[in-house]
């Protein structure tokens, strides 16, 4: 074994470690994966909310009640997730606590860890450094360790051979392999594909849609440091911006959040849950706070909802 892969293996062993410790003191009940499926075994009629299947209401009730009703189903323990990963240049950014990459990382082992464990199926479609690279939907434990591991080397490769695939090239391949219903999850910074809302959208109709965007504070305002150098990940193209300026700071502010506001529309018309992760939070209680209030709500019929810290 090399010195390098050692040392993968120890930082895959201590992510699980301090994922799944922190997930199973945060969140709590017999099945603490991310979600547990739609279901197909009918269950108890309730009110119908905005927002629920039309297929599955309850017409006899509804015309003996006169008010529109739904049936719930009994949930799924079996689920097929695939994990839409962001592998471009730009997070390979970070001011905070880490790079935006280690949120990544992080994230998507929250969730593919959290849904393994239950004897779901995960796989992996990574995007963005090169061509689309795909680890195939397996079952168990070490399988989604294998998933990680394959997703962490890529950190050492900064230039892939290949024209960089795009996200809405990820999702549409996502679409042929998840040829049951099942999960998607994206993690990206959305920062530079702006075409992928139609390939999410048709997603939606057929699976539940996750979506972690990854911030870096730094995307978001300026310090007052002096003249800056600022470099494009993506292009390589570099541009002197004078910090001081308080002008300036509040140009880029209004851009930043123009830009975020744009990112979280598209993702709420796409029908995605929407997480917002910063590399200078603590990003494990925010994921354990998205479970718990994803099925809170879900118990009430809410079939959407977006958080953004």
């Amino acid at each position: 074994m090399t010195g390098d892969y050692l040392r993968a293996n120890r930082r895959l062993q201590q992510l699980e470690l301090d994922v799944m410790r922190r997930l199973d003191g945060l969140l709590q009940g017999d099945f603490r994966g991310l979600v547990t499926g739609a279901g197909t075994e009918p269950a108890e009629s309730r009110i119908y909310n905005v927002g629920d299947d039309l297929r599955r209401m309850d017409w006899r009730l509804t015309a003996r009640a006169m008010q529109p009703h739904v049936r719930d189903t009994i949930a799924d323990r079996e689920l097929e997730l695939w994990v839409v990963v962001d592998d471009s240049p730009s997070l390979r950014f970070g001011t905070a606590r880490f790079l935006k990459w280690d949120l990544a990382l992080g994230a998507v082992a929250s969730v593919v860890l959290l849904t393994a464990r239950a004897g779901n199926r995960v796989g992996a479609v990574r995007f963005g450094g090169g061509p689309l690279r795909v680890v195939p939907a397996q079952v168990g434990r070490q399988s989604a360790l294998q998933l990680l591991a394959n997703l962490d080397r890529s950190t050492r490769i900064h230039h892939a051979e290949g024209e960089p695939s795009s996200l809405a090239q990820a999702l549409q391949s996502t679409a042929r392999l998840a040829r049951r219903r099942g999960m998607i999850v994206v993690v990206s910074d959305f920062l530079y594909d702006t075409r992928w809302e139609p390939a999410m959208r048709s997603l939606r109709d057929k699976h539940d849609l996750l979506a972690f965007e990854l911030v870096d504070p730094r995307e978001l305002e300026l310090p007052a440091v002096g003249m800056l150098t600022v470099v494009d990940p993506e292009t390589g193209r570099s541009r002197h911006v004078q910090s001081s300026s308080p002008r300036v700071r509040k140009r880029y502010a209004e851009l930043a959040s123009v830009q975020r506001a744009a990112i979280r529309a598209s993702l709420r018309a796409s029908g995605a849950d929407h997480v917002r992760l910063r590399t200078d939070t603590d990003w494990v209680l925010e994921i354990a706070q998205f479970v718990a209030r994803r099925r809170r709500l879900a118990r009430h019929g809410v079939r959407q909802w977006s958080a953004v810290s």
